[in-house]
């Protein structure tokens, strides 16, 4: 089984909390890493402002920086739900 490395991340939000940023929920047996609720409310404020008016490029960039934390998360997941797969199918 081949394994793709993970993508690299430059860097994080400077607003990503250090504790608490992520939380784990089990999805039929398999960990799924999703954003916590602080996580996910600054998200939803930049973007509710992103609609009212323009961010400014700092905002901007956060919301970027966010955006690409959550493709690493997703990668993260698929490669887990599909490791996951792959071992239940071979015990079959």
């Amino acid at each position: 089984m081949t394994t793709n490395l993970p993508m690299k991340l430059s860097h994080l939000p400077n607003t990503l909390p250090l504790d608490g940023a992520v939380r784990i929920e089990l999805v039929e047996g398999v960990p799924i890493f999703r954003a916590s609720s602080l996580v996910q409310e600054r998200i939803e404020a930049l973007l509710i402002k992103q609609k009212e008016s323009p961010l400014t490029s700092e905002e901007e960039n956060e919301l970027d920086e966010y955006e690409e934390l959550d493709d690493y998360l997703s990668f993260v997941n698929r490669m887990i739900r599909n490791s996951s797969l792959t071992q239940n199918q071979s015990e079959l």
